[in-house]
C-alpha cells in the first residue's frame, strides 16, 4: 500500500508560471545531497529561516519564514503557496529539479529526532517523471499535492530532457494535518506504474556486469542499481542488496564494507551534517 497520499489538486493553470519556471531553469544550484543524486538534479531555495540563498542544508528551525533572493523573483509561485497553504508552520520552500537524472533510494529525516510534514506539488512534469515508495512506482501529475511519506525508502527519476520541477514545502509537526484553501476536485485516479517482474537473468546481468567494480567507480556505478527499480518491479531498498552482492563478487572486503555503509547512510542511520565519502 502506498503510504504517500494525494491530498489535493490545485488550480495551477490560474497562475502564470512559465516565465518563473524558466528563472528556476537558469538558476545556479549550490547545495547538498550529491551522494544521493545522479545526472541533472538540483534544489532551489525560495524561502527558509535565514533568507540566505546559500543556506541550503535542510533542518527544522523555529525562525520566521523569509524569502530568499530567488523567492523574491518568483511572486507567482509564492502566491501559489500563500494562497493555498498556511504559512505559520511552513519552514522551507524549495523547487526540486530533475532532468535526465535520479534521486537514489533514501530515507529523509534520519538526522532529526522529530520529523515534519513534506508536501510536493508538481509544477512541470512529463510521463517520464516518476516517484517511488517501497515497491510502488507512481507519477505525480501537474498540480497534484502529495504528502510524501519520507520515512519509507523512496526515490525519484526523470529521463526527460525537459526538467521536472516540483515545489517542496516542509512544515513543522508530522502529526498535525495541513489545511488547504481553494483546491479543486481530482478527476483522475492516482497514476500507479505497473512494471514487469525482473527475471533471474536480468538480475544476474545487473549484478555481474560490475565484476570489474573498483573503489574509484563505486559511486557512479550505483546509478544502474538505483535505476533498475524504475524498470522492473522491486523494492526500492533492493538496489542496495544488488549493489552489496556485486561488491562481494569482487572479493574485496573493503568494497563490501563501503557498499554496506552506503546502505546504512541512505536508509538506516546518519547524523546531522554527516557526509558520505566513496
Amino acid at each position: 500500500m502506498l503510504k504517500s497520499q494525494r491530498l489535493a489538486v490545485l488550480p495551477i493553470d490560474s497562475y502564470d508560471l512559465d516565465a518563473e519556471l524558466a528563472v528556476v531553469d537558469r538558476h545556479e544550484y549550490g547545495g547538498e545531497w550529491g551522494v544521493f543524486t545522479f545526472g541533472g538534479w538540483s534544489a532551489h531555495v525560495l524561502a527558509n529561516g535565514s533568507g540566505a540563498e546559500s543556506d541550503t542544508a535542510f533542518r527544522p528551525h523555529g525562525d520566521r519564514l523569509t524569502l530568499t533572493e530567488l523567492g523574491r523573483q518568483l511572486p507567482n509561485i509564492m502566491s501559489l503557496v500563500t494562497e493555498h497553504f498556511p504559512v505559520d508552520r511552513l519552514q522551507w520552500v524549495r523547487v526540486f529539479s530533475i532532468r535526465d537524472g535520479i534521486i537514489a533510494t533514501h530515507v529523509d529525516f534520519l538526522e532529526f529526532d522529530e520529523r515534519g510534514t513534506r508536501l510536493q506539488i508538481s509544477l512541470r512534469t512529463t510521463e517520464e517523471s516518476l516517484h517511488s515508495e517501497n515497491d510502488i512506482v507512481y507519477h505525480i501529475r501537474r498540480g497534484e499535492v502529495w504528502k510524501i511519506h519520507s520515512t519509507e525508502p523512496h526515490a525519484a527519476r526523470s529521463t526527460a530532457d525537459t526538467a521536472r520541477l516540483s515545489l517542496c514545502l516542509d512544515f513543522a509537526d508530522a502529526e498535525e494535518p495541513i489545511a488547504f484553501r481553494g483546491e479543486i476536485p481530482a478527476t483522475e485516479p492516482i497514476r500507479i506504474v505497473e512494471l514487469p517482474e525482473p527475471t533471474e537473468a536480468e538480475l544476474e546481468k545487473l549484478i555481474d556486469a560490475d565484476r570489474n567494480l573498483t573503489p574509484a567507480t563505486m559511486g557512479s556505478d550505483f546509478r544502474r542499481f538505483a535505476e533498475f527499480h524504475f524498470e522492473r518491479h522491486a523494492h526500492a531498498a533492493a538496489a542496495f542488496d544488488w549493489f552489496i552482492e556485486a561488491a562481494r563478487r569482487t572479493g574485496d572486503a573493503g568494497m563490501v564494507a563501503k557498499a554496506e555503509a552506503f546502505r546504512t547512510y541512505c536508509i538506516e542511520k546518519r547524523s546531522y551534517g554527516e557526509a558520505f565519502h566513496w
